[in-house]
């Protein structure tokens, strides 16, 4: 079961992270291969944070080891 919960966080944090980091990009009115980058490294840091944060939130309450 734990194993199943921390696959679903783990998609759960990047579609966020994904989705956050196209927007930026998209926001900022880059195109190509420079929004590309772009968004793949704020993806990669948004995931992260949320999933730093997810995790303590989670072993906070006792949800998750």
């Amino acid at each position: 079961m734990q194993t199943l919960v921390t696959i679903l966080a783990i998609a759960f944090c990047g579609g966020i992270g994904g989705f956050a980091g196209w927007a930026l990009a998209t926001a900022l009115g880059f195109t190509g291969v420079v929004a590309a980058i772009i968004a793949a490294i704020a993806a990669m840091v948004i995931a992260t944070g949320l999933w730093v944060a997810l995790t303590s939130a989670l072993r906070s309450l006792r949800l998750m080891r």
